[in-house]
């Protein structure tokens, strides 16, 4: 059975891994300064329209994203081989929020004064980047942007700990915070844990391969396996011996 599960934990750091391999090509969808370019021309870019899909997903899905096809994932879960110290998620969870709050602020002030969202253009900038007869400026703006945000996460992963970057600056995570907490709030079938707490032997196996470095013993013993900072990766599940974790499609509030 255990072979069984990690297998799929082989094959979801596979996916992360080739997720990161292609960031150059998706970067531009998921950049936090072509959004606000985007805005500042009234436009509503790849990049919007990939952080709305994530808030969205999230009513279903939780953060799983953040486990099977974040590129910034595949990064720092391959620096887990130079860096695997646990972090304390309380001591740095807020600073994502402080930077996600400036950065929203600036979004919407670039949108007002370019007097509204007038159009919308999934490649915008883009075609300036990738195009055959792209400039040196063109090139040198998206190295920069690239090498700036790859940069940060892995000295983030490097100096903080196990996805330290995902725990104090990923400015996608709140969208999916947010949406996940309204999803906590309805009845309807989502991906969730589920745990037996009386067939737990509290080994904290779950504890020691949590990539988000959570007290999963914890929440095993609580009313509900719910935390804000769970991926929703299943290898608390996937490591346990005894069967106490699933991770498994089901309704609830």
């Amino acid at each position: 059975m255990l072979r069984k599960k990690s297998t799929r934990q082989n094959i979801r750091r596979g996916i992360i891994l080739m997720m990161f391999i292609l960031f150059p090509l998706t970067y531009n969808f998921l950049s936090p300064y072509i959004i606000i370019h985007g805005a500042s021309q009234g436009v509503v870019n790849g990049s919007f329209i990939m952080f709305a899909g994530l808030f969205v997903s999230s009513l279903v899905f939780g953060r799983a994203w953040c486990a099977w096809g974040c590129p910034a994932a595949g990064m720092q879960e391959a620096l887990f081989l130079a860096q695997n110290k646990t972090v304390h998620p309380r001591k740095i969870d807020w600073i994502k929020w402080v930077i996600w709050v400036v950065w929203i602020g600036i979004i919407v002030v670039s949108v007002v004064m370019a007097g509204g969202y007038r159009k919308v253009d999934f490649f915008h900038l883009v075609r300036d980047d990738f195009a055959a007869n792209a400039g040196a400026e063109s090139l040198i703006r998206w190295l920069m942007m690239y090498s700036i945000v790859t940069v940060t996460i892995a000295v983030m992963a490097l100096t903080m700990g196990k996805r330290g970057f995902c725990h104090a600056a990923c400015w996608m995570a709140p969208f999916m915070i947010l949406g996940r907490k309204l999803r906590n709030r309805m009845p309807w079938w989502s991906l969730r844990l589920k745990a037996d707490p009386s067939a737990c032997t509290d080994c904290n196996s779950c504890v020691r391969n949590c990539p988000m470095s959570l007290d999963v013993n914890a929440l095993v013993h609580a009313p509900s396996m719910e935390h804000s900072e769970c991926i929703l990766c299943g290898n608390c599940a996937d490591s346990c011996s005894k069967n106490v974790i699933q991770l498994e499609w089901s309704a609830g509030k």
